[in-house]
């Protein structure tokens, strides 16, 4: 099948790479505009304008879906079908009409629960035990289109939005790659959502990090889990950021102590007393600094029970 590819992360390009292997043309990849990366704040291209430009394949970056001159370009291609991942905008009724079939998209969550922009943080967030990826048709309203293909993937205790981040992007685009198969040969078949049954996991910021240790210590080693890479749960040390970047429920009761407060030390990490139980910090990233076990945050800061974290 001809295929007009659009995406701009580093997921989406794991998912060209496989179209590019493939029996299929991609005839041209959409992506974002060059922006800022980084912490130099460097201009560069998107993985998928990378990805896109060592295969001479046509790549473009509009700024506006809906121009005309955009719109006659993208219909000469006349592709097949067009696949959108990870793309970051929503696409009009005027590029979803053309295409000989529809569009496609990859979606890291089983729909209908976690609609929306960060599908695999809210569902470690939240303590879910299992998790996949859909292939959806687009429509005009967000992940909200008839279902083609959904593949289950356990989450781990270890797990975090990293590990099964990376995880999927194994297994999506042998999904991928079957259901355009699929597509090609008419054998596909559609499957409703069930809009009662929908949840959302809307776009991360960086407030949702900060840790309210009055809550309970598995909603505290989730969101811990749950915001890896970014941005990360912290909390405050002398007045600089602290990030958690490791975390283990201690199923211990700590009702001397106040939620916040260092409980003990050893080895493994320190101890904070939450709402219930423990919460064993073992890893950490202090601001100006570099990640480093909690033991060795300790041994430099003389870090003791009875310190309570804000």
């Amino acid at each position: 099948m001809n295929i007009v590819f659009f995406g701009s992360d580093d997921f989406a390009a794991v998912h060209l790479e496989a179209l590019f292997g493939s029996k299929h043309k991609v005839c041209a990849c959409v992506t974002q505009p060059d922006k800022a990366r980084g912490r130099g704040m460097e201009v560069s291209a998107s993985p998928i304008k990378e990805a896109a430009l060592r295969k001479g394949i046509p790549v473009f970056q509009p700024s506006d879906l809906k121009e005309n001159t955009f719109l006659k370009e993208l219909k000469a291609f006349e592709a097949d079908l067009f696949v959108v991942i990870a793309y970051g905008r929503f696409l009009p009724a005027e590029v979803l009409a053309i295409p000989r079939t529809f569009a496609i998209n990859v979606h890291s969550s089983l729909l209908p629960k976690y609609r929306g922009a960060a599908p695999i943080n809210w569902a470690i967030i939240n303590g879910e035990r299992e998790t996949g990826i859909s292939i959806m048709r687009v429509t005009a309203k967000m992940d909200a289109g008839d279902i083609l293909a959904q593949k289950k993937l356990k989450i781990l205790k270890a797990d975090t939005a990293a590990s099964v981040r990376a995880r999927m992007m194994g297994i999506g685009p042998k999904l991928l790659l079957k259901t355009i198969d699929s597509i090609k040969k008419g054998t596909y078949t559609f499957t409703v959502q069930d809009d009662q049954k929908t949840t959302l996991a809307p776009k991360l910021t960086k407030e949702l990090g900060q840790i309210q240790w009055n809550k309970q210590a598995m909603a505290l080693h989730n969101l811990a889990r749950g915001l890896l890479p970014w941005p990360g749960a912290y909390t405050f040390y002398q007045g600089k950021l602290l990030k958690i970047l490791e975390t283990e429920v201690v199923s211990s009761s700590f009702l001397a102590y106040s939620p916040g407060e260092v409980a003990g030390v050893d080895k493994k990490g320190f101890t904070v007393a939450t709402a219930d139980q423990g919460l064993l910090v073992k890893a950490v990233h202090l601001e100006a600094s570099k990640p480093m076990s909690a033991y060795q945050f300790m041994m430099g800061h003389q870090l003791k029970p009875g310190f309570k974290f804000l």
